[in-house]
């Protein structure tokens, strides 16, 4: 993976309050860390960052030109993001040298199909691996081409590319095959949704008409309160 040049800024502020401000500005704050070094609090330009992320995934590297000019290569460690307006709320940031061995999560696409009548769990999505700080696969890939029903993917079996090393558990299941249900186990289920369903709303019919009636009494009695009023 090619490293992604971005300018970034110290920050001064810090607390939530800060923080809103900074992302109102236009930019992600950040904290960079690691190698023994005191965190630095900096803020990074939101659209080259979403940029760099979108097309390199969770673990592009990034070298970072501050302001203040320091220059130095980072990996994202942690990405809060708003789920409902998709930005990047805050970011950690950890150093990494050339050369310098890190161990990361990187996500696992199978590839191929499975044989017929099957259903593919994919158990984990990431595999966590060792390599070069400068050479971090963007993904990795797992071949499930003509798996029969009770098969399983291991860690094992994923492919890695020269220089990458396993860091997970070799027998940790990637994914499993499984039979595809028939059609007349699919219908056989369906009385039970059914029934389900029938209880679901038949509990919120109760729940609706017991607090119907109970908002009912207070209405009635706040009316007589307000007749008695009237009468004085």
């Amino acid at each position: 993976m090619s490293e992604v040049k971005i300018s970034a800024e110290p920050r001064t502020e810090f607390g939530k309050g800060g923080a809103r401000r900074t992302r109102r500005a236009g930019k992600v704050p950040a904290v960079l860390y690691g190698h023994g070094e005191k965190p630095k609090h900096i803020a990074l330009p939101s659209r080259e960052f979403a940029a760099a992320i979108r097309k390199g995934g969770a673990n592009q590297l990034f070298a970072i030109d501050i302001t203040d000019g320091t220059q130095v290569l980072a990996l994202p460690k942690a990405i809060q993001r708003d789920p409902i307006r998709d930005t990047f709320e805050h970011v950690d940031l950890i150093l990494v040298r050339r050369g310098e061995k890190v161990t990361v999560e990187v996500p696992v696409q199978l590839t191929g199909e499975a044989a017929r009548d099957t259903l593919i769990v994919h158990d984990h999505d990431t595999l966590s691996v060792t390599a070069d700080a400068t050479k971090v696969p963007d993904h990795l890939e797992a071949s499930i081409e003509g798996l029969e029903a009770g098969t399983q993917v291991t860690a094992a079996d994923v492919e890695l590319p020269s220089g990458v090393e396993l860091a997970a558990d070799s027998d940790l299941t990637v994914a499993s095959v499984t039979a595809a249900p028939t059609a007349e186990q699919l219908e056989a289920t369906l009385p039970e949704i059914e029934v389900a369903t029938d209880e679901a709303e038949a509990e919120v019919g109760e729940t609706t008409e017991g607090s119907e009636g109970a908002d009912a009494a207070p209405a009635a009695e706040g009316d007589e309160n307000a007749e008695a009023r009237t009468e004085a």
